[in-house]
């Protein structure tokens, strides 16, 4: 007994045909429910009474397509994938079957091969906890997000380093650079470069790092002005007039982070493909090649046009701004104490009476220390100690050049009572 394979929309055909054929249905009723023109469905119909149940079957079924890959250019791509691609996903090995092995596959093929080949499977995600969706921000410019990822980008070729990661909200374009850790100086030359390149965004969108966000009292002064307590970069920002916004938790700011897993995907597997295994080599990888390539893939067009970017003001120097900043007062002896360091100001500043005064005590990424009066920058000289201090001399005490009376003077003796005896005065007295 013969054995026909059948779809459901064949089967649910050869229910109707059957019917006519029985009397039960006219062939015109039959052609609307199958969806069929009544010319279309007269032609089926004669095949299925001159072929039977087979009739009914499409006759392409089991016939290799005429889009079907050959098996030799499979086997050859499978085999590129277990020697250079096992760790990658479907789309990225089809980027890079076409990229750099001149082996173009659709990516669904690419992924049912593997598949098939036990070498991918199916990935559900999990069940997340439900947040409201945020809407993007309508024009480039008006908020960026910043993040640090900490990842092994190296895979043990050298030790783990932080990826510095800036993205736009309303385009997704992408700027990054790598670090040995995350600090502020770190955050101050990721924003540096990001500002020349592009200028000063509106808003800037961080986490609730110490570098964005301090739990320390507010001094005196700053309650006095009714100002909250700023870390550097915070100061920075405020100077630059850049609204910083802390995010509540990793999901507020989930463009940043999903930027970052793409980062950890593809930019790790680019950097073993280059044979890269230091940070000034990946960092020019980064800005000569991977994030022009990276933005061209997955920039998005901005929902209104133009671009939020502000230019950076004229007589605003970067570097003088992005730095840390402490305010110092000057001693009497116009030395300025910071860090357990001692800074002698020179004789230049003299018209400016600094002493008693406050400055502004820059340290550059460099390490050169600034010291600022206002805008104004101060010649100094650093000592190798602590000043030693001048002892004054103390005033000499004043002597008498009067004669001191003898132990028995009378002067002495007036009006004391000695063994029990009065001592008379030898003074004169006058008898009435």
């Amino acid at each position: 007994m013969e054995t026909i394979s059948m779809s459901g929309k064949e089967r649910r055909r050869l229910e109707l045909f059957s019917r006519v054929q029985e009397g039960a249905m006219t062939l015109w009723k039959a052609s609307g429910l199958l969806g069929l023109s009544y010319r279309q469905a007269k032609r089926c119909f004669k095949r299925y009474r001159a072929e039977g149940d087979s009739g009914v079957v499409h006759r392409l079924r089991g016939r290799r397509g005429n889009r079907a890959v050959d098996g030799e250019r499979k086997g050859r791509v499978l085999r590129l994938y277990r020697e250079k691609y096992d760790d990658f996903g479907p789309t990225l090995a089809a980027e890079y079957l076409a990229s750099h092995d001149n082996e173009p596959v659709a990516v669904e093929t690419l992924r049912q091969w593997l598949i098939g080949a036990g070498l991918w499977e199916r990935r559900r995600r999990g069940g997340p906890a439900h947040r409201k969706w945020r809407e993007r921000r309508a024009h480039f410019g008006e908020l960026v997000q910043m993040d640090g990822s900490h990842h092994d980008w190296f895979e043990g070729r050298r030790g783990w380093a932080v990826l510095m990661v800036m993205i736009d909200d309303a385009t997704s374009r992408t700027y990054a650079r790598f670090f040995e850790q995350e600090t502020t100086e770190a955050a101050f030359e990721t924003f540096e470069r990001y500002a020349r390149q592009r200028g000063l965004p509106r808003a800037l969108y961080v986490d609730r790092d110490s570098i964005y966000r301090t739990t320390r009292d507010a001094t005196v002064d700053e309650n006095l002005a009714e100002t909250q307590p700023l870390t550097q970069f915070g100061r920075a920002m405020q100077e630059l007039d850049v609204e910083l916004i802390l995010a509540n938790s990793p999901q507020a700011k989930g463009r940043v982070e999903r930027r970052n897993a793409v980062f950890q995907d593809r930019l790790v597997k680019a950097l073993r493909l280059k044979g890269i295994d230091d940070l000034a080599a990946a960092n020019a990888f980064l800005e000569n090649e991977f994030l022009e390539e990276l933005n061209a893939k997955f920039c998005v067009a901005a929902r209104e046009k133009g671009d939020l970017h502000r230019r950076i003001p004229r007589g605003v120097k970067l570097q003088r701004v992005l730095l840390f900043q402490e305010q110092r007062v000057v001693q009497q002896d116009w030395t300025v104490r910071w860090r357990n360091r001692w800074f002698q100001l020179n004789e230049s500043n003299r018209t400016l009476s600094l002493a008693g005064r406050a400055v502004t005590v820059c340290e550059q990424r460099d390490g050169t220390i600034l010291l600022l009066s206002g805008k104004r920058e101060l010649a100094y000289v650093e000592l190798p100690e602590r000043p030693a201090r001048i002892a004054t001399a103390k005033p000499a005490s004043r002597t008498s050049t009067k004669p001191k009376p003898a132990a028995d003077h009378p002067w002495r003796n007036a009006g004391k009572f000695r063994t029990g005896e009065r001592v008379v005065s030898t003074a004169r007295r006058t008898d009435g």
